[in-house]
């Protein structure tokens, strides 16, 4: 006697197939690449000071908190208007998260000394050591001696 019916041809696969990880991988990486937006720093109307001579810093971007201070007395860090009152509870937080944290004030050269010498205070307050001004010097070095 002849079996008829349906006749099972493959047995299951306990495996998970791997071929297509690799264009899942790949339309993942194109996806983040294509949503990922990158912050760009907002131009300051500021024109730093010169300088006889400077120093360049050579360490790592992610430690380098910039702190701009304008004409009028403004003050910005990381493009963030803060009071001046705030600089000190700011800075004192990220110290705590970058210990290695270097501050780059940014202040304008017809800025009032009482801004900046605020602004040192409070920084002192929080425990920021590495402090440094950036000047026009710095700026040619940096940009490649132009």
């Amino acid at each position: 006697m002849m079996r008829r019916g349906l006749r099972r041809k493959s047995r299951p696969v306990s495996e998970i197939p791997s071929s297509s990880l690799a264009d899942m991988a790949f339309l993942l990486l194109i996806f983040f690449m294509v949503s990922t937006t990158f912050r760009k720093e907002e131009p300051r109307d500021v024109i730093e000071p010169e300088a006889e001579s400077t120093q360049r810093f050579r360490g790592a971007s992610r430690d380098v908190v910039h702190i701009f201070i304008e004409r009028d007395g403004a003050v910005y860090i990381n493009d963030a208007r803060v009071p001046v009152e705030q600089v000190r509870s700011i800075a004192a937080a990220m110290k705590e998260e970058n210990p290695s944290l270097f501050v780059v004030i940014r202040a304008d050269q017809d800025v009032a000394w009482r801004w900046v010498h605020a602004v040192q205070t409070e920084l002192q307050a929080a425990g920021a050591t590495r402090v440094a001004f950036y000047t026009t010097l710095e700026r040619r070095l940096t940009e490649g001696g132009r």
